[in-house]
C-alpha cells in the first residue's frame, strides 16, 4: 500500500521554532514527527488534545502590564533587593 504524503507550510517565530526543535530533539523526535503526533491525537480523540482556557480578568491585566513593561523597557523596581523585599513582603497575602 503507498502511503501518499502532503507538505505543510507553516509560519512560526524563528526563537520558537529554534526552541521547540531544540526541546523535541531531547525527546528524539522532530518538528515533523510532534506535529503528526499532535494531528493524530485530535483525529483520535475529535478535539483539541489539551485544555486552552481563556485568561481570566487578573491574569489579563498581569499580561497586559507585562507587555507594556517589556515594550517600554521599564520596571517597577530600581533594584533586585527591592523586587525580593516586595515579594516576602506580599507573599503573606
Amino acid at each position: 500500500m503507498t502511503t501518499h504524503t502532503s507538505m505543510m507550510h507553516v509560519r512560526i517565530d524563528n526563537e520558537i521554532k529554534e526552541k521547540a526543535t531544540a526541546t523535541l530533539n531531547a525527546m528524539g523526535l522532530s518538528v515533523s514527527e510532534a506535529v503528526r503526533l499532535f494531528l493524530c491525537r485530535v483525529i483520535a480523540d475529535e478535539t483539541f488534545p489539551f485544555d486552552l482556557k481563556v485568561p481570566n480578568k487578573k491574569t489579563r491585566a498581569a499580561m497586559a502590564e507585562a507587555e507594556n513593561l517589556a515594550h517600554n523597557h521599564n520596571a517597577r523596581f530600581a533594584t533586585s533587593d527591592e523586587l525580593f523585599t516586595d515579594l516576602e513582603k506580599n507573599s503573606s497575602k
